[in-house]
């Protein structure tokens, strides 16, 4: 390693619309900062191939541009952009004083400010095909991507809150809904089992896994298999919605910061701070509701505008 640790004004660890908007604004307010883009540059975005919900693209944008774009923006108000990996951290407890990380397993560098937008990955089930279609079909956002099967034939995995909302989402712009759980039955809230159950367009395949999605380039059906029976049946559909969870991409920050019971960084009231002074968690690292771009976005500028009151108020 070396000797003399490079010291960094606000160091941004991830790259999705979280952490380049917290880049932006950082910039724009002359707070120099690095923003190191983990091993996802872009983050989830890059895997979507549509996005419609951002404002400010009338025709829509596929996501890699748009987080190229977004990354553009940042860098033209000074931003530097590095494409390697935070390996390691120690926050430091003492108001005003430097955090001490290490990038790419060697490289020491000390962050007056650090801006945590590590995201979350969605979790999938694991098959080649659902990998091998993803994009092309098979997405783990039904709000992000349901609008695109208007009118068509879906199914959707899970059986938990997520994936009953999903369903419930989906059932109104879909024409029908097979909503697959694993075990015989929901895990879901009753409330939300009942309104599921009161849908007439879901239908609900209990003690169901995917056997194989169907289809060369985009979705065309899925096979099923039933658990206890092991009878297998193929279903024509256009549109594969995985609703078996998030995982934050937060295990360097276990120990150090207050998380949830599945590693969501607990954030102080409306603001971005975390239990460690000078150091803010935005996005998907931290939401676990909303989980949109937009959103993410918006928490992003949060952080920013966090992390420069911090500076103000720690000058000498």
């Amino acid at each position: 390693m070396s000797t003399q640790p490079e010291h960094i004004k606000t160091l941004i660890i991830g790259s999705g619309p979280a952490g380049y908007t917290a880049a932006i604004y950082a910039a724009r307010a002359d707070m120099r900062p690095v923003v190191y883009t983990g091993m996802e540059p872009g983050g989830q975005l890059t895997t979507t191939t549509e996005v419609d919900n951002f404002p400010g693209y009338p025709e829509g944008v596929d996501g890699p541009s748009m987080m190229v774009q977004l990354q553009q923006q940042a860098e033209r108000f000074g931003t530097e952009v590095r494409i390697g990996q935070i390996t390691s951290v120690e926050f430091n407890e003492i108001p005003g004083q430097p955090h001490k990380v290490v990038a790419d397993g060697s490289k020491e560098l000390v962050a007056d400010t650090v801006i945590i937008s590590t995201g979350a990955s969605a979790k999938y089930l694991g098959i080649p095909s659902e990998q091998r279609l993803r994009g092309g079909g098979v997405s783990a956002c039904a709000v992000c991507d349901g609008f695109f099967y208007k009118g068509q034939e879906v199914a959707i995995v899970g059986g938990g809150d997520t994936a009953a909302e999903e369903a419930s989402y989906l059932s109104k712009i879909c024409s029908k809904v097979t909503m697959l759980v694993r075990k015989d039955q929901m895990r879901a809230s009753k409330a939300m089992q009942h309104r599921v159950e009161s849908i007439p367009n879901i239908d609900v395949r209990y003690n169901t896994e995917v056997d194989e999605v169907l289809g060369d380039q985009v979705v065309e059906g899925l096979r099923m298999v039933n658990r206890l029976t092991g009878e297998k049946e193929e279903i024509a559909i256009t549109g594969l919605f995985i609703a078996i969870g998030h995982k934050p991409n937060t295990d360097i920050f276990k120990g150090q910061l207050v998380m949830d019971e599945v590693g969501y960084i607990q954030t102080q009231g409306k603001t971005t701070k975390t239990n460690k002074p000078g150091v803010f968690a935005c996005g998907d690292a931290q939401d676990k509701e909303y989980r949109q771009a937009i959103t993410a976005a918006g928490t992003g500028c949060m952080a920013a505008l966090d992390a420069e009151r911090y500076l103000a108020a720690n000058e000498s």
